[in-house]
C-alpha cells in the first residue's frame, strides 16, 4: 500500500467478508479499524461432490494472520455450521481473546471444541438482546431475529466512522416456534440511523413471504395420522424447531422415537439441556430395541438429509445400517431442501430407498414438509425499510442472489452506487458516515480433510479429480546410471485408466515401447538427471495416451537404478 492509499485509509473503518459472499457457506465477515477487529461468525461450507476426499471448506486466514495484533473478538449469530463450523481450525490459526455467543451457539462451541479436542484456551461470554459490549473502539448491540434455530441475532456495530449493521440468517415469521423477531428494536436501531446494512440474501431470488415454521406441523401431523408402518424422517440436526415439532406428533400419535447420526444426537442432547427440545424420556428407545416395538409405533429421526454419504439414511438405504432395514410399509420423509451442489446426492438416497420398497416423502408444492429459515423479497424489503440504511451491501447467498437483493434494493430508494456486489476479499471503507471501495485483500478456499488445519493444496484437489475422472498410469523403468543406458524394458500398467482386457494390454505395452525409444535418444548423447528422465516419460506417455484414448491420466514414473554391491 503506497503513502496515499494509506492516509486514505488510516482512520477509516474496513468491512469485508472472507466468506460468505459469491456462495452459500462458510460465513466470516470483518470489521477493522487501525488498532481493532472484530469476526462476525466463522462458519465452514460443505464440499461439492467433485470435491473428493473433502470433509470442509473455510476461508484463508492468511490476512488475519497478517494482522492479528488487532484482533479483538469474535461475534457468532447463532449456531448453525456455516456460521460456527471454521471456529476450531480459525482459533488454531490466530488468537482469539473471547468469543461472544448467544445460548445455545455458546453450549454448541463449547462441544464442539470438546469434540476436536482442541487445546487452545478458549472464553466464550454467553449475550443477549439486552447485552451491550465494547470492544476497543467498537460498541456492539444485538436485536433477535426468527430463523430454524432458536438464540438467532442480528448484530449493530457502532464504529468511530458509523454504524455498521448485520441481519445475520433471518426471517420474518410472525407466527413462529419460538421468541418473536425484535422488530421494535429493528426500527429503532432504522430511526437512529444506520450507514451500512449486510443483508441475508439467500432466498432473495424467491417472491413474497417464507412460510411459517409453524405451517409445516399440519403436513407432519398428516404423515402421522396416515403412516401404517414405521417413520423414517430425516431432517437438519441444527433445525430444533423442526426436532421439536416431529417430537410433539410422536407424543400425540404414541411412537417411540430412535435417534440415529451422531450430530443429531449431539444436538438433541444438548438442545433437551438447555430446554429449547422437550421430549419425554419415556419416548426415547435405542436402536437394539427395534424388535421389541411394533412398526406402526416407531418413528425413526435421523441425519441424512442432504444426502451425504456416511450419514444414518444414506447407510440405511445402502443396507448398511446395524439395526435399521427398510421393509415395506415404510415411510420415509425428507424434512427439508437441497442445499446448492447436493440434489445428485439427495436423488440417488430417494431413488435407492424407492427402489428397496420404502414410500418417499420430499418436499414438495403437494406435501409442505419444510419451512426455509430465511427471508423470500418481502421480507427482504421489509427489513431494509425498516432499517433504512445509507449504503446497503448483499450477503450470504450466490452471486445471483447477490445482485437480485441489491437491485431489489435500489426499488427502495437506495442508489445504485450506494449498494455493492462484493466477492470474498474486496473491502468497503467507511469514513466519516461515507463508503468507498477500498484494495482487495487475498483470500481463497482452503480445503480440510479430516481435521488438519493446513488444508490441502488446489494441487491435491486437482489430482483428485484427474484420478476420479481419468484414473492413473505407473510406469517403471530400470536403468543404470553409470553406464547412462535403460536395464530392461519398461513395464507400464493401469488403474482406473483402461479396461483388462488384449487391446488395453497392447496399447500399454506399445507405451512402453514409446518411452523407451525416447529415454534411448535422451541417454545417447548426453549424462541425463533423474528429473529430466521424469519429465520425458511423463511427456511421452501423456501425448501418446492421449493421441489414442483422449484421456490425461495421472502419470507416475518409478526409476529403479541398479546399483551393483562393492568389494
Amino acid at each position: 500500500m503506497d503513502k496515499q492509499d494509506s492516509q486514505n485509509t488510516s482512520k477509516s473503518v474496513l468491512i469485508y467478508a472472507l466468506g460468505g459472499l459469491g456462495e452459500v457457506g462458510k460465513n466470516t465477515y470483518c470489521i477493522e479499524d487501525e488498532n481493532n477487529l472484530i469476526i462476525i461468525d466463522a462458519g465452514v461450507m460443505f464440499p461439492e461432490e467433485n470435491i473428493l476426499g473433502v470433509n470442509y471448506v473455510i476461508p484463508d486466514y492468511t490476512h488475519l494472520k497478517n494482522v492479528r495484533s488487532k484482533i479483538k473478538a469474535l461475534f457468532i449469530t447463532h449456531g448453525h455450521e456455516d456460521h460456527i463450523g471454521g471456529i476450531p481450525f480459525l482459533i488454531q490459526t490466530v488468537y482469539v481473546p473471547i468469543i461472544y455467543a448467544p445460548k445455545l451457539a455458546a453450549a454448541m462451541i463449547r462441544h464442539k471444541l470438546q469434540e476436536n479436542n482442541i487445546k487452545e484456551r478458549v472464553t466464550i461470554v454467553e449475550y443477549d438482546e439486552s447485552s451491550n459490549i465494547e470492544v476497543g473502539t467498537f460498541k456492539v448491540q444485538f436485536f433477535h431475529v426468527t430463523h430454524s434455530i432458536p438464540d438467532s441475532y442480528g448484530i449493530c456495530v457502532d464504529t468511530s466512522q458509523g454504524r455498521i449493521v448485520t441481519t445475520g440468517d433471518f426471517k420474518i415469521d410472525l407466527t413462529p416456534i419460538g421468541a418473536d423477531i425484535s422488530l421494535s428494536k429493528i426500527a429503532r436501531l432504522g430511526e437512529e440511523g444506520v450507514d451500512l446494512l449486510l443483508s441475508d440474501s439467500t432466498n432473495a431470488e424467491k417472491e413474497g413471504y417464507t412460510q411459517s415454521e409453524k405451517s409445516v406441523i399440519n403436513s407432519i401431523n398428516e404423515i402421522f395420522a396416515k403412516a401404517t408402518g414405521r417413520l423414517v424422517i430425516s431432517t437438519f440436526s441444527s433445525n430444533i424447531s423442526r426436532i421439536q415439532q416431529i417430537v410433539e406428533a410422536c407424543v400425540t400419535y404414541k411412537r417411540k422415537i430412535i435417534i440415529l447420526g451422531r450430530s443429531m444426537e449431539s444436538t438433541i442432547t444438548m438442545a433437551r439441556h438447555y430446554g429449547y427440545i422437550h421430549i419425554p424420556d419415556s419416548a426415547i428407545v435405542s436402536p437394539d430395541q427395534i424388535k421389541n416395538i411394533k412398526n406402526e409405533e416407531l418413528v425413526i429421526l435421523c441425519t441424512g438429509s442432504q444426502g451425504e454419504s456416511m450419514a444414518a439414511l444414506s447407510r440405511i438405504a445402502n443396507g448398511e445400517h446395524n439395526f435399521i432395514k427398510i421393509m415395506p410399509g415404510d415411510t420415509v420423509v425428507f424434512s427439508s431442501s437441497p442445499i446448492p451442489g447436493n440434489t445428485a446426492s439427495i436423488n440417488r438416497v430417494v431413488n435407492q430407498l424407492t427402489r428397496i420398497g420404502a414410500n418417499v416423502l420430499t418436499n414438495s408444492i403437494f406435501s409442505n414438509l419444510h419451512a426455509s429459515g430465511h427471508p423470500s423479497k418481502q421480507e427482504l424489503r421489509l427489513m431494509i425499510k425498516l432499517f433504512k440504511p445509507h449504503y446497503f451491501m448483499p450477503a450470504h447467498g450466490e452471486y445471483r442472489m447477490l445482485r437480485l437483493h441489491a437491485e431489489l434494493a435500489q426499488t427502495l430508494g437506495i442508489p445504485k452506487d450506494h449498494t455493492f456486489v462484493l466477492a470474498n476479499g474486496d473491502t468497503l471503507l467507511l469514513k466519516n458516515h461515507q463508503i468507498t471501495e477500498g484494495r482487495r485483500i487475498q483470500t481463497d478456499d482452503i480445503y480440510i480433510d479430516g481435521k488438519d488445519i493446513t488444508g490441502l493444496s488446489t494441487a491435491v484437489i486437482r489430482d483428485r479429480n484427474v484420478l476420479s475422472n481419468d484414473g492413473m498410469v505407473a510406469i517403471f523403468v530400470s536403468i543404470d546410471s553409470r553406464n547412462n543406458s535403460i536395464v530392461k524394458k519398461p513395464q507400464v500398467i493401469s488403474k482406473g485408466f483402461l479396461s483388462l482386457d488384449s487391446s488395453s494390454a497392447t496399447l500399454l505395452k506399445h507405451a512402453g515401447e514409446e518411452v523407451e525409444r525416447e529415454l534411448n535418444q535422451l541417454m545417447e548423447t548426453n549424462k541425463v538427471t533423474f528429473g529430466e528422465i521424469k519429465n520425458t516419460i511423463r511427456n511421452t506417455l501423456l501425448r501418446y495416451l492421449y493421441i489414442h484414448t483422449r484421456r490425461h491420466p495421472m502419470i507416475i514414473p518409478i526409476i529403479m537404478n541398479r546399483v551393483e554391491a562393492t568389494k
